[in-house]
């Protein structure tokens, strides 16, 4: 792959490049900005990071998780650049002026798809079809292989490239008209439903042609196409800046969630973010902070260092790596290739978030909560679209936004608009919908 093909401003669903000679920004900044003034990502503020929505103290959701991955993104491409311009003379500085704007454009997006509840909203829209009432349905409907492996393996990256591509019911072809670089840097997992192991892939059957014809413009090598059953692409190389500032955040992040709901003390929150350095810089450290009396203070300053370490870690890794990324060779994440102490320390807040924050009650609450109701009103709308014509069915589909293509000639895709209207929607509206249809609440009372 070939840096020069592989930041491109050509935007998908849009004929040609070129914008107004007034307009200041770059065609990547655009991108920023569509994201942030759009609906779909104002909706995040009320969907579910790891911890119940706040109450007293506020902790991340989507939104606050993604604009800080942005933030961290940003760095790590601008910081990229400055290495690669150096080894890469003879290209122009513009081009490496504008990878700090792809991944931070990339990275704000990459969440968008996500339903309700987290994880738990993606494992009952899984489950229901895999091996609840949804299962009879590979008999009975017109579903391709290749969608029902979509399905029954729903995932949320998937999800947000059709969110941004698919052309729904009264928006414009090419959904919201990204740039094919900033498209291309969010899609963790280049290959199909079928080919994935987990739940984990970069689009739908829907959308495989989209990404197809996004990669042969940029340049990226396809791996794996079993007769058209699956294909598997290389990643973009941006792609890995976009996973280091993911994990970078959500990791370290929910530990200063868990310090600050008092799930983790603040001496364990204290060794665990000490552990990332080596004892020389970990003495500099406490001194730096030992007149501070505020204790969360102090866990906000060490946290800032160990996201600064790890960045700059992640950018020595990528340059030193460049041509295995290029290559379309490079194996696992950044953040697997660490040194030490980095990856212990990494791999303890791994595992203490396994075992601490990720089953303590308040998030075990929300994910049985989330997994009934996500499942609950999948089985009502699923009904609704196949039997159109019953009074309830009619009631029920009037509370849907014709955007969504509920009475699509097949019923394959009557099923995939249902997962477009629930994945849309914020765990409040979802629990007020659901509410409702089970007669808990009524409209002004």
């Amino acid at each position: 792959m070939d840096w020069q093909q592989l930041i491109s401003s050509k935007r998908w669903g849009k004929a040609g490049t070129q914008r107004s000679t007034s307009e200041r920004r770059t065609e990547f900044q655009r991108d920023y900005d569509r994201l942030i003034f759009s609906s779909a990502f104002r909706r995040m503020q009320n969907k579910t990071q790891v911890f119940p929505l706040p109450g007293s103290v506020f902790v991340h959701n989507r939104l606050t998780h993604s604009l800080e991955v942005s933030s961290v993104g940003r760095s790590l491409g601008t910081d990229v650049a400055d290495v690669l311009k150096k080894r890469y003379p003879d290209y122009p500085d513009e081009l490496w002026s504008e990878f700090g704007a792809v991944v931070s454009a990339a990275c704000l997006a990459h969440d968008m798809g996500n339903p309700p509840f987290g994880h738990s909203g993606e494992r009952a829209i899984r489950s229901f079809f895999s091996e609840g009432r949804g299962a009879e349905m590979k008999d009975t409907l017109d579903f391709t292989p290749g969608e029902w492996h979509d399905i029954t393996r729903f995932d949320g990256n998937a999800n947000t490239f059709r969110l941004l591509t698919h052309h729904f019911n009264g928006r414009r072809r090419g959904g919201f008209v990204m740039t094919y670089s900033t498209l291309a840097s969010i899609v963790k997992y280049p290959f199909s439903s079928s080919l994935a192991k987990k739940a984990k892939f970069g689009f739908f059957e829907s959308e495989r042609d989209t990404f197809e014809r996004i990669a042969r413009e940029l340049g990226i090598p396809c791996l794996e196409d079993k007769d058209r059953e699956g294909v598997r692409y290389a990643r973009h190389p941006l792609v890995y800046l976009v996973e280091a500032a993911d994990d970078i955040c959500y990791e370290i992040m929910d530990i200063e969630d868990a310090h600050k709901l008092r799930i983790l003390s603040n001496e364990a929150t204290t060794r665990l973010f000490l552990d990332f350095f080596a004892p020389e810089e970990q003495e500099r450290l406490m001194t730096a902070y030992e007149d501070c009396t505020d204790t969360d203070d102090r866990i906000v300053y060490l946290r800032s260092c160990v996201i600064n370490a790890l960045e700059r870690a992640c950018v020595r890794i990528f340059t030193d790596h460049e041509a295995e990324i290029l290559g379309g060779t490079f194996q696992g994440s950044l953040i697997d290739h660490l040194p030490e102490p980095l990856k212990s320390a990494y791999s303890r807040c791994t595992k203490i978030a396994a075992e601490q924050i990720y089953n303590c009650k308040g998030v075990t609450d929300i994910d049985l909560a989330g997994y009934h109701i996500i499942y609950t009103l999948l089985g009502l709308m699923t009904e609704a679209v196949l039997s159109p014509q019953k009074a309830y069915s009619e009631l029920l589909m009037r509370q849907v936004s014709p955007q969504y293509e509920l009475t699509a000639e097949r019923p394959a895709e009557r099923i995939f608009a249902v997962l477009d209207y629930l994945s849309g929607m914020t765990d409040v509206y979802a629990l007020d919908l659901y509410r409702k249809i089970n007669g808990h609440s009524l409209p002004g009372v």
